[in-house]
């Protein structure tokens, strides 16, 4: 169950009887005790979910920058966004999955840009592969799960 400190779980709390499509916002989409958030990004998926007091991500990627440290960043800023839409932050990291289109060329990079974004007192699991990605431009996903609490 979502805590009510939580600002999604507090609409859903207080939302009045009136049919669920005009208590929900467009982009929300709440079942029982799961909030999905992003619904309206692409048909295909949830850009977050949030069950039982966990956030769970879909992998974020970026199309706008050229490079690797652009991408990251961008992808970084995204969670960022998508974790305090949903209650919470980087401090509370569980865990992240990286993917990287060319592992040996761009681990080191890729490294020093997630460094100096997450939280040193706080760091999660983290697994980072190669892998081909969903299109030729994009240099990296990445993909994290986190507390509410």
């Amino acid at each position: 169950m979502l805590r009510s400190f939580n600002p999604i779980a507090r609409r859903v709390l207080s939302a009045s009887a009136s049919s669920a499509s005009s208590r929900c916002p467009k982009a929300h989409h709440f079942s029982s005790n799961i909030t999905r958030l992003g619904t309206d990004v692409l048909p295909t998926m949830s850009q977050a979910v949030v069950h039982n007091g966990i956030v769970y991500l879909s992998g974020q990627v970026d199309g706008t920058a050229e490079d690797l440290v652009g991408q990251t960043k961008n992808v970084l800023a995204k969670i960022d966004g998508y974790l305090d839409e949903a209650g919470t932050d980087k401090s509370k990291l569980l865990t992240s999955t990286i993917w990287l289109k060319d592992i040996e060329k761009d681990f080191g990079a890729m490294n020093e840009v997630w460094n100096s974004w997450i939280d040193p007192e706080n760091k999660p699991v983290r697994a980072t592969t190669e892998a081909s990605l969903a299109t030729p431009k994009l240099l990296v996903e990445i993909q994290v799960s986190a507390s509410l609490d």
